[in-house]
């Protein structure tokens, strides 16, 4: 199972071919929607399927959950070492709990910076030159949850006061919690409200009709489709977050997806085998790319012909993602997630005073350990 968008499901199925044909084992692949896959229970797929293309913040569930199959299995450490160091970011180690590898980075992503080069001669460098855009009535910022809680960890990251990871304290301090919600208001007044029913993709959708005048989306997760000449009427390219702190592009809430196995599949080492593959250096620069994936190994990300092939996706966001910053994957985080996305998005459309929102976010994390 994996989710449906060109990017998370071409590419698979394309592998999946030059599997049936380099081992006659045959895979096939189902999908769900990017909403589903932010949000559908994991141990229920895992009953349903060999594969799930997972998130990282999971992890903490699932292996509570027992829903998974541990990749780190005796003999194989060699290209476990390979796939660790070939890790973009924190790609890697972001699907490792507990001591354990639950599942392998075949996509990579974070919040970065996307741009119509058509509009604009380069993406805007720091927060307040992208404001200066906004007042404009030039950017659009996905903020349908969980998309607004994204944003403020990437804002406090880049900062340099990133939220916690671990609890049962605060999310984060008064003050920087105070600033970072400030600067979400700041944003959200001078962009269409529409926003805040928009992921990124219908971001992206709008930014690329030909009669669009949205030239810049400072904070969003990557899509390269959307970099490749005639993917759509006009072209967006990538470029890093444009900077509100003084560490250049870092704290971007890391995203992307990783490749994990059942721990009920009738056929697991047909499944592990499989994964192994398909994260591994030469399927993820060649076949992978090639079918629209955006992978998950620098092999791919250093690659030439496939930074020619998306106009410099990759090391156009290679800084962003490199300084990115993991998420909490405590079981009962998915939970907090949607809550705090749900509170922040109140308190912009309620004008609510900063303190009472941040007040009630460290509250709503605090709540997300003790549940469980």
């Amino acid at each position: 199972m994996t989710w449906s968008h060109p990017r998370g499901y071409d590419p698979m199925v394309a592998c999946s071919k030059l599997w049936l044909e380099k081992t006659g084992v045959t895979v096939e692949w189902d999908k769900r929607s990017l909403q589903d896959f932010e949000t559908y229970p994991v141990e229920e797929l895992a009953r349903a399927y060999d594969m799930i293309i997972i998130d990282h913040p999971h992890v903490g569930q699932i292996t509570n959950e027992k829903c998974l199959m541990p990749l780190d299995v005796e003999g194989r450490e060699a290209e476990r070492k390979a796939l660790a160091d070939a890790s973009v970011g924190a790609s890697y180690p972001s699907y490792n709990w507990q001591g354990r590898q639950w599942a392998f980075p075949v996509d990579a992503a974070t919040q970065v910076q996307a741009f119509r080069p058509d509009l604009i001669d380069a993406a805007p460098a720091s927060w307040n030159d992208m404001l200066a855009l906004a007042r404009q009535g030039k950017v659009l910022l996905p903020l349908r949850p969980p998309h607004t809680l994204m944003t403020f960890y990437t804002l406090s990251g880049n900062l340099g006061k990133a939220c916690a990871t671990e609890g049962p304290g605060d999310l984060i301090d008064l003050e920087t919690g105070t600033t970072v919600f400030e600067m979400m208001r700041e944003i959200a007044a001078l962009i269409d409200p529409a926003c805040f029913e928009m992921d990124p993709i219908a971001v992206f959708e709008a930014m690329a009709e030909p009669g669009s005048s949205i030239a810049c989306s400072p904070l969003i997760y990557g899509y390269l489709s959307y970099s490749i000449a005639g993917f759509r009427p006009k072209l967006i390219k990538f470029a890093d977050i444009p900077v509100a702190g003084t560490l250049g592009p870092a704290g971007s809430a890391l995203g992307g997806t990783g490749l994990a196995v059942s721990a009920f599949s009738k056929s697991p080492k047909e499944a592990l085998d499989f994964t192994y593959w398909i994260a591994s250096g030469d399927v993820q620069k060649g076949p992978y790319a090639a079918a629209g994936g955006q992978p998950g190994h620098a092999a791919a990300w250093e690659e030439d012909t496939v930074n020619a092939a998306t106009n410099d996706f990759y090391r156009g966001t290679r800084a962003t993602l490199e300084a990115s910053w993991v998420r909490p994957r405590h079981d009962g985080y998915m939970e907090f997630q949607q809550a705090a996305s749900d509170r922040i998005n109140a308190g912009l459309l309620g004008k609510e005073k900063a303190g009472d929102v941040v007040t009630d976010l460290n509250r709503l994390f605090g709540e997300s350990f003790a549940a469980k």
